[in-house]
């Protein structure tokens, strides 16, 4: 997975290069899930279709974040894995793979408690395509 941490006072920051926006927006809701929880031990035994809409393509990966976030703080979902079916300007569909978090079998590391817009970027680059999203710990 390509991405790197950002240092960011109080908060998570990552930038991420992919070269596809597909594979962007993939590895970006994968990464953050690596922040929640050690995610090396999810077998992924669940799976749900998540559709998403944004009025660019910066509000589109906040509000994607966001809602797989939901999936954890309100359904207790850890991502395991993600495959995005459509993704365009202003909507994305995807189905997730994932485990329901237990106590005994899932280590948590941090808790984010909100995506934010601070920093937010999506860009296209020389090599494909440029994220950077500040997690409110």
């Amino acid at each position: 997975m390509s991405y790197e941490l950002i240092d960011h006072t109080a908060d998570i920051g990552i930038c991420i290069t992919e070269a596809s926006i597909k594979g962007l927006f993939e590895i970006s809701a994968l990464a953050m899930f690596e922040q929640i929880a050690d995610t090396t031990n999810l077998v992924g035994s669940h799976t749900k279709e998540i559709h998403v809409k944004g009025i660019d393509r910066t509000d589109l990966l906040i509000n994607w974040l966001r809602e797989l976030l939901c999936c954890w703080t309100i359904d207790n979902c850890l991502v395991r894995e993600i495959t995005i079916i459509t993704i365009n300007n202003n909507h994305l569909s995807a189905n997730i793979t994932y485990d329901e978090f237990e106590l005994k079998t899932h280590e948590i590391l941090k808790d984010i408690k909100a995506v934010t817009y601070h920093g937010a970027s999506v860009e296209e680059v020389d090599n494909g395509w440029q994220a950077t999203i500040i997690f409110d710990v």
